[in-house]
């Protein structure tokens, strides 16, 4: 399955319709995807200053669907390309991926994050640390806003952390998840905490 979901598509992941040869989204859908606006939004608690490419809404939203709940990896090199236009993108800044829910990992078989830390590092020129490690507990999807601040997922730091990063997520919703990421790396010797989401609830 991790095999063909690493093919290049002939139908767009987003709506469907045929794409072009080597291509993940149609035309349509790439220049809407091209059209929408990053998002500035306010940093959660303990991260410096966040950035996201996009609303999670359209075609943004799809891709990160077809990534999660339909294992098409392809979706993260179309999210990474996104990404690496942040400012926060150095090839400087090791580049720390939000770590998945270890049940939601053995299922995909994948951590989403990851994947995309991974795309990105290679876009920019940086590095990964994977220096964050995700405890069990409940799944963020489903929950409300005041569920997901109020209990918050154990996120602790392996080992030092670096003094600077960039964390990594595809969707932010309330920032808790960055935040509990962000405390962890604090914690472990880090200075500054930078984030990029590839989508972002408004």
């Amino acid at each position: 399955m991790r095999i063909a979901a690493l093919l290049v598509p002939s139908a767009c992941l987003a709506c469907g319709a045929r794409a072009p040869f080597s291509r993940c989204l149609c035309g349509p859908c790439s220049r809407a995807l091209a059209a929408a606006p990053p998002v500035h939004g306010p940093a959660p608690p303990q991260v410096d200053s966040v950035w996201s490419a996009s609303p999670n809404e359209g075609v943004a939203r799809q891709l990160v669907a077809a990534l999660k709940f339909r294992s098409l990896l392809p979706a993260a090199e179309v999210i990474a390309e996104r990404l690496a236009v942040s400012p926060a993108a150095a090839a400087d800044t090791p580049i720390v991926p939000v770590p998945a829910a270890p049940a939601r990992q053995r299922l995909r078989g994948f951590d989403p994050a990851q994947e995309i830390a991974r795309l990105l590092a290679g876009r920019c020129g940086g590095r990964i640390a994977s220096c964050l490690r995700r405890g069990a507990g409940p799944r963020q999807v489903g929950r409300s806003r005041a569920e997901r601040v109020a209990r918050p997922p154990s996120v602790q730091a392996v080992g030092q952390a670096p003094e600077l990063a960039l964390l990594v997520d595809d969707v932010i919703t309330t920032g808790a998840t960055l935040s509990a990421c962000a405390t962890a790396l604090r914690a472990a010797g880090c200075r500054k905490v930078a984030a990029v989401s590839f989508v972002r609830e408004l």
